[in-house]
């Protein structure tokens, strides 16, 4: 696990910052589906992170990845509050995970958040994932203003790259993967039956890239909520069935997908009753399907992971652009980066400017008793001069390499300063 201890503006009596967390690059489809958090369950975490003191969190799962944005004095305290919360074991996560701190966080959420670091490059979906997460901390009240800059700036790269960049160029997400898989590997593709099991947001985009690539008008919708596939359907004008019909159409369909977003498998053995090939594919984290389905010869099953390793000239155009994405990253993080730095001095000059203006008004009341035809408006431009290129000149040394938590201590200590 990563975990680097570089002095940065994170490091403040809330804690450190730090970005805990897996992926797809070390863990498969099951373990990431041990960590796999529900919105319920992200709510919980949310509220248990506020009576345990933690000042700012944001959370964030996904099919691909499972991550903790917040402040703690140490990781473990974040790393406890997820294995809490779901299936998974702080053994089994410390074989997988990352831990990034302070600038090595603020880099890896920007990296996250901009779409390059997903399984397939360039997926924007991530961003409006993370836009949800931001939401449900500054509604639960956990989001401090640290993070709500650095959420806002994060939003702001991925626009930018999305706008100047061509690296979403290209239909190509895990729901496009799936129907090229199909186009690829199934023969007269636009003659089969096609199942799709789930409506959710990778199932509509599913089912949207379909009817696009396929031609085929041989698709039908099972929801557990039907009026929820009906919506979908009827964009479409695609046929929809009950839930309870879902063995009897199994047995007549040539491609099942199955996106439903359940923690258990809903797909089983027990369901199959074939008496033609069944081509599965499961694109859900944790799995939908289970792996007994392979009992039945007929079947062939595709997981998400083998999807997303798809490579294609889609992917390799958007690998072109990014040294113009990094380059806008880097800008944008230059600019959070240098802000956060200044934010760990700012309530120390705010408080010398305030002491300095105190002994400054002193001086001058003494001296306007002391000194006939005194002159304070002179006395106070002089003063207040003065008290700028005094402060000035504290703001420069904090700023530059000089400057440390040495370096504000001694101030507060050499000016009796009292800090927020």
């Amino acid at each position: 696990m990563k975990n680097n201890l570089k002095s940065y503006s994170g490091e403040t009596l809330e804690g450190h910052f730090y970005a805990i967390g897996l992926n797809y690059k070390k863990a498969d489809a099951e373990i990431r589906g041990h960590f796999s958090i529900d919105d319920d369950t992200k709510k919980q975490i949310l509220k248990k992170a506020k009576e345990n003191g933690i000042p700012s969190l944001t959370v964030i799962s996904t099919c691909n990845r499972t991550e903790l944005y917040g402040f703690a004095q140490h990781p473990y305290q974040l790393i406890k509050l997820l294995c809490e919360y779901t299936n998974g074991t702080v053994e089994e996560f410390e074989k997988v995970a990352y831990i990034y701190k302070n600038h090595d966080a603020v880099s890896h959420i920007f990296t996250v958040g901009t779409g390059l670091d997903s399984q397939i490059l360039g997926d924007f979906e991530i961003i409006s994932q993370l836009r949800n997460s931001f939401r449900e901390s500054k509604k639960h009240d956990i989001f401090n203003p640290f993070m709500e800059r650095l959420a806002n700036a994060v939003i702001q790269a991925s626009k930018r790259i999305k706008n100047e960049t061509k690296i979403s160029s290209g239909a190509t997400s895990v729901s496009f993967a799936a129907v090229q898989y199909i186009m690829k590997m199934v023969p007269e593709v636009s003659e089969k039956n096609i199942l799709l099991f789930g409506t959710g947001k990778i199932g509509r985009n599913t089912c949207e890239n379909l009817i696009k690539h396929t031609k085929n008008d041989h698709i039908t919708l099972i929801n557990r909520t039907k009026e929820t596939a009906e919506k979908v359907a009827g964009k479409f004008n695609l046929v929809v069935k009950d839930y309870a019909d879902i063995q009897s159409e199994i047995a007549q369909t040539d491609i099942l997908i199955v996106a439903t977003g359940a923690q258990q498998p809903t797909i089983s053995k027990e369901l199959l009753y074939l008496k033609r090939p069944l081509l599965i594919l499961d694109l859900s984290i944790p799995k939908n399907v289970s792996e007994n389905v392979l009992e039945n010869e007929l079947v062939t099953l595709v997981h998400l992971d083998e999807l997303s390793a798809l490579t294609d000239e889609t992917l390799e155009q958007r690998a072109s652009q990014l040294p113009k994405a990094r380059k806008i990253i880097s800008e944008i993080e230059k600019d959070f980066n240098k802000w956060a730095d200044n934010r760990k001095f700012a309530p120390t000059i705010r408080a010398l400017k305030l002491k300095l203006a105190e002994i400054k008004e002193g001086e001058i009341d003494y001296q306007s008793k002391k000194i006939e035809g005194f002159n304070q408006e002179q006395a106070d431009i002089i003063s207040d001069r003065l008290i700028q290129k005094i402060t000035t000149h504290f703001v420069n040394h904090l700023k530059g390499e000089e400057g440390s938590a040495e370096s504000i201590e001694l101030i507060r200590r050499v000016f009796q300063l009292e800090t927020a």
